[in-house]
This record gives structure tokens, C-alpha cells and sequence, in this order.
């Protein structure tokens, strides 16, 4: 019987490692990947962490025992969050860019950047999952 294929999102930080855990406990075949959104070349906005990120992420994968890959969004990410956090203030309002990140980038771009042989995706964030008229 074949595993069932399962791509995890990870981040580096403790919940998406443990979601990578359980799953492998679980006896599925999994793959780490981490999400580069953006590295501030241009130091526009604070300081982004992103290779102390990419490090605890595949160290973590290493510890499991699982493959890990780098899934590049920075285009999108900067196209789609950052121009919309910097128009934002520019115009007098408080941007959400976690709120837009999660919808576009996280939920959206990412799925359509990996590997189709992937039958499903983990995360390290939490969620109740139903089925409404045959979908989850």
C-alpha cells in the first residue's frame, strides 16, 4: 500500500515542525517546504529573518528524516503584500498584509507553485475542517 504524499508547510518555528512530526509518526511520506517570501534586499521594511527561518526549517527536516525544498514567492510576495501594505500607508490606512498573505500567498500561490503529486498540504496553523457539498 502507498503512503499517502503530503507536502508540509514549514516555516521554522515549533508548530509547523510538530505538524511535520505527527505526520511522519503517522507513518505518511512526507516533504518539508519553506515558503520564501521575501528576503528585504532593498531594506524597505524591517528586518525579515528569512535564513535563520531557512535553517531551522530544514534542520528540522533533517531531524525527521524528510526531503526538504525552497518554494520561491517573492515575486508574488511583492507584488501582491508588499505594494499593497506600502499603498496602504501611502493612503492613510492600516493594511492587514497578514491577512492578504495568508489569502494570496500562503493559500493561494503556494498551491499553485508545487508539485500536483502532492495529495495534500500541512500546516503549522490551526483549523476545523468540514465537508460542505463535497469539497473540504
Amino acid at each position: 500500500m502507498q503512503k499517502e504524499k503530503i507536502l508540509v508547510a514549514m516555516s521554522g518555528g515549533v508548530d509547523s515542525s510538530a505538524a511535520a512530526a505527527l505526520l511522519v509518526e503517522q507513518g505518511l511520506d512526507v516533504t518539508g517546504a519553506y515558503m520564501k517570501n521575501w528576503i528585504n534586499e532593498a531594506n524597505i521594511l524591517g528586518d525579515c529573518p528569512w535564513q535563520q527561518d531557512v535553517a531551522d526549517a530544514r534542520s528540522a527536516a533533517e531531524t525527521l528524516g524528510i526531503p526538504f525544498e525552497i518554494v520561491n514567492l517573492m515575486d508574488d510576495y511583492k507584488s501582491r503584500i508588499v505594494h499593497y501594505l506600502l499603498e496602504g500607508y501611502a493612503a492613510g490606512v492600516t493594511p492587514n498584509p497578514d491577512v492578504m498573505c495568508n489569502n494570496h500567498i500562503k493559500f493561494g500561490m503556494f498551491f499553485d507553485k508545487i508539485d500536483s503529486s502532492f495529495e495534500k498540504i500541512a500546516t503549522g496553523h490551526y483549523a476545523q475542517i468540514e465537508k460542505q457539498e463535497g469539497k473540504y
